[in-house]
């Protein structure tokens, strides 16, 4: 089997559960957090530091490297894994959000999306063919079906016709999938804010038995309850033996509220962007270390936290680093970012085996 999940075990009062996810390049410990790794590179880290960091899989995107370098060259350095030096499970976005994102340079129609590529201007006619046929090249141990990501602001009308769009587009992507023993497609969950949308895509995309499935759609502009119930209502309906991504989250309160839910792994590009804007994540706080609050404070950012940064260097010193804008303040502060969501869920794994997720967690469920 090219992918599979083992349930090892379930909290008694939510759904939270802690599992193995097993992949050709190793397995993940769930419920896990991955950095993603847009360019076939977490930004400012180096693979062994990820892997330092207590990363297992990462995250890179279709969109992005078919325009820079192309799939073609990476698949001749022999695969994403290869060119990049990271030896771990890899997954690959489809290009959808990003495609979509586009607007005002792009047009859907049911064949795909013909868009103008921001590097250098020629048209690109992305399908769910061609999302696939990039995916197969680049060689990641999990594919994303290519989607429709509708905005926040669509009308249900709208919202159905993705929907609807995003089934279709599916059974292209598991007919162009050229290798299934070696790469797992997962199949995406979309229907905007409204549940009854969502019950019919899952109910939909189940019956294709696919190896894995995702929950798309959320954290494009909606207000945050309203992501919180289509987690909580989406979630459970998956298939308990197979692994559940929630694509794009990744605070602490979103994260405990999926576990909760019963997701196993998240993406975001939170810990890293905040660290190129000299923002630290530190026991669930968000911390400006530009402030000059931390101008003499000679301590580690977290006393408690494992990382190399937090081993080495102190408050004033990364304040030094921000306010001087060297390249070495924004490295040191993702690595911790990284490593303390990694930790996150780390601990929230080692609650659900111990049964204490509630006790230990539950108060970001209200907070």
């Amino acid at each position: 089997m090219v992918n599979t999940f083992q349930n090892q075990a379930s909290c008694s009062q939510t759904k939270a559960r802690a599992g193995v996810w097993h992949t050709p390049h190793g397995p993940v410990s769930t419920p896990r957090f991955m950095p993603v790794g847009t360019l076939g590179t977490v930004k400012g880290l180096t693979p062994e530091q990820l892997q330092k960091a207590g990363a297992t899989m990462i995250l890179a995107n279709t969109y992005h490297l078919h325009l820079q370098p192309g799939e073609g060259i990476i698949e001749r350095a022999g695969g994403l894994h290869q060119f990049m030096g990271w030896f771990g499970p890899i997954l690959t976005d489809s290009g959808g959000f990003q495609v979509f994102s586009l607007s005002q340079l792009r047009k859907i129609t049911e064949d795909g999306v013909i868009f103008r590529s921001p590097k250098d201007g020629r048209i690109i006619n992305m399908t769910p063919e061609h999302s696939i046929q990039i995916q197969n090249a680049l060689g990641a141990d999990v594919i994303m079906a290519f989607d429709e990501c509708p905005p926040a602001q669509a009308t249900r009308e709208e919202v159905v016709a993705a929907t609807e769009r995003t089934y279709r587009w599916l059974k292209r992507c598991i007919s162009a999938h050229q290798r299934p023993t070696e790469q797992a497609l997962f199949g995406i969950v979309q229907g905007g804010i409204y549940l009854d949308l969502r019950a019919t895509a899952v109910r939909q995309l189940v019956e294709l038995d696919l190896p894995g499935y995702a929950i798309g759609g959320v954290s494009v502009g909606e207000k945050p309850a309203l992501i919180h119930e289509v987690v909580r209502k989406t979630a459970p309906l998956l298939p308990p033996e197979k692994p559940r991504y929630l694509m794009g989250v990744g605070t602490y309160r979103e994260i405990v509220i999926g576990i909760s839910a019963g997701v196993d792994v998240f993406d975001c590009v939170i810990p890293t962007r905040l660290g190129r804007h000299g923002a630290a994540l530190v026991a669930g706080e968000r911390w400006n270390l530009k402030n000059a609050q931390f101008r003499e404070d000679f301590t580690p950012l977290d006393p408690n936290c494992p990382c190399y940064t937090c081993q080495n260097f102190t408050r004033a010193y990364l304040n030094h680093l921000v306010r001087s804008r060297e390249m070495l303040a924004y490295i040191l502060i993702s690595l911790h970012n990284v490593t303390e969501l990694i930790g996150f869920t780390q601990k929230i794994r080692a609650a659900i085996l111990g049964d204490r997720f509630l006790s230990e967690f539950g108060h970001w469920l209200n907070s």
